[in-house]
């Protein structure tokens, strides 16, 4: 089982719908997986059409030792499951009995039938994030082809090394180019700067702007269901093949 942390401190950049997207792709192409909503926001959750304000999710796993987590795991599509945010997973940063390898404890031997889990984290770098990063095999950041989302790039990067540190260990990770248009010369040199940075880290597929992708959320549908013929559907499936494959530029 391969667990994936799906990082960003920046808003906006295409983090969770990175997440359910890349995640239906495994899917389709016939891999179990399981995600899981680590965000309070709970975007994720609605991404996938999942609406019920008293839903069990990670929340009660994590406040309460007498909920399973894997209880939490709902179908929401073939080969693929989603474990919720939860109502109360706002009260877990300033529960004084959370520490930083509680999710870690709650999600041991819980889903080894699973080709990989992708935990959607919260634009943070609270306790949340660093029991995603403790427990996380590999992470993805997503990067927006922007100027500010660069800059912010700068400072994840710093605030990521100081996680390696505080938790004792080397933690890969594959970085996404999101909202990537080719006529713009900004995109490219977002993209050329990533490359001169990060060699080998980067994913051989830029995820285009496309209108459908910020669409599909709100039918509760990935893109592969709202427009599974558009330029998001194509990028995402080539993506989870570079995962896969350990594609990169």
């Amino acid at each position: 089982m391969l667990t994936i942390a799906v990082i960003n401190q920046k808003g906006g950049v295409g983090k969770t719908t990175t997440t359910v997207n890349l995640a239906h792709a495994l899917a389709l192409a016939k891999h179990k997986v399981t995600v899981i909503d680590l965000d309070p926001q709970g975007h994720l959750t609605a991404c996938l059409g999942v609406h019920e304000p008293n839903i069990n999710g990670i929340d009660n796993a994590l406040l309460e030792q007498r909920y399973p987590v894997k209880t939490a795991a709902i179908a929401v599509r073939k080969n693929l499951q989603l474990v919720p945010a939860g109502a109360r997973l706002g009260e877990v940063e300033s529960n004084p009995a959370m520490t930083r390898d509680r999710l870690q404890t709650v999600l041991a031997d819980q889903f080894d039938d699973q080709m990989c889990v992708l935990i959607d984290c919260p634009p943070s770098s609270g306790l949340l994030v660093v029991n995603a990063l403790l427990v996380a095999d590999t992470a993805i950041i997503p990067v927006a082809s922007d100027y500010l989302a660069l800059h912010g790039l700068s400072y994840l990067m710093g605030t990521f090394k100081n996680f390696e540190l505080s938790l004792d260990r080397k933690i890969p990770f594959w970085i996404v180019l999101t909202r990537y248009q080719n006529r713009r010369c900004l995109s490219q040199q977002v993209r050329d700067n990533l490359l001169q940075y990060f060699p080998g880290r980067v994913l051989a597929t830029p995820i285009r702007e496309n209108v459908a992708l910020a669409e599909s959320p709100s039918f509760g549908k990935t893109i592969f269901e709202y427009r599974p013929k558009s330029t998001g559907a194509k990028d995402y499936r080539a993506l989870a093949q570079d995962l896969l494959k350990r594609r990169t530029l």
